[in-house]
């Protein structure tokens, strides 16, 4: 333990020191994300699926489609869920069994970014209102673990989600059937974009790598919509932004936002 303290103070030195002379630990712009790369239809039994890969964290999303009851005061709207999970390969800190709550905010700020920016129009998955609906689930699966795991697993839930295909069912003596061969694309509305930034004391770091985020005093998830509206924002970390940090960071959230934006959109057009 004393040695894995020692290691994360020298460690917090050099990414200080770096900083203090406009540099990144691994060479990157203040405002520059890691490469990007976004795989479709990657599991072949799923109703959609996506790999992504952000520098070295590499995530893969599968959407399970079915009919489910909808929720009692939502009785006109279909569900949507999103899960997430850290594999034990993906890094030596991960363990199997229950989500801690590292995890749960995981799901939580994903699901929270796709479901209050109106991506997918629940009311369109109904069929029939207060007995049955389309639940649509997104379960993330964590395979290595760089760091900044709210945009690789937002980005691989909303690109598996773009390009998912929703069966048909239809209703027969109250019971939702399945209706062979026939699918139809989601009902989408608009494309999120969750951009997450680290504050390591004054200085603002787009898409923390692992070695910033053990390094940080404060991290603040923003997520927008195809407009620029933001539509979800988390903030994490033991200390907080002062106004100023925050205006910074809504801008550098637009502008980094329209930037996956566009590879998100060429993700969908390729399906």
């Amino acid at each position: 333990m004393a040695t894995t303290s020692i290691l994360d103070k020298l460690k917090r030195n050099k990414i200080n020191d770096l900083l203090e002379k406009g540099q990144r630990f691994d060479g990157r712009a203040f405002d520059e994300h890691r490469p990007l790369t976004i795989e479709t239809g990657v599991i072949p039994h799923a109703n959609g699926s996506a790999r992504v890969r952000l520098g070295d964290t590499e995530v893969v999303t599968g959407i399970k489609i079915q009919p489910d009851r909808p929720f009692p005061d939502m009785g006109d709207k279909g569900i949507f869920i999103c899960t997430a999970e850290i594999l034990p390969l993906a890094h030596p800190t991960a363990e199997p069994g229950p989500p801690g709550e590292d995890v749960i905010e995981l799901a939580r700020v994903v699901d929270r970014g796709i479901r209050e920016s109106g991506m997918i129009d629940v009311s369109q998955l109904v069929l029939e209102k207060n007995k049955s609906v389309i639940a649509i689930f997104a379960d993330n699966s964590v395979i290595d673990h760089d760091g900044n795991l709210f945009d690789a697993c937002s980005y691989a839930s909303t690109a598996a989600i773009l390009t998912c295909k929703i069966p048909k069912w239809e209703m027969q003596d109250e019971v939702p059937t399945l209706v062979e061969g026939q699918t139809s694309d989601p009902p989408i509305t608009t494309i999120p974009v969750s951009v997450t930034m680290a504050r390591i004391g004054d200085h603002i770091l787009v898409d923390p790598n692992s070695d910033e985020w053990t390094c940080m005093d404060a991290r603040i998830t923003i997520t927008t919509n195809s407009d620029g509206n933001v539509c979800a924002l988390q903030k994490g970390g033991n200390n907080g932004f002062t106004p100023e940090q925050i205006m910074k960071c809504l801008e550098t959230s637009r502008t980094i936002g329209a930037e996956i934006r566009k590879k998100l959109e060429q993700v969908r057009q390729g399906s």
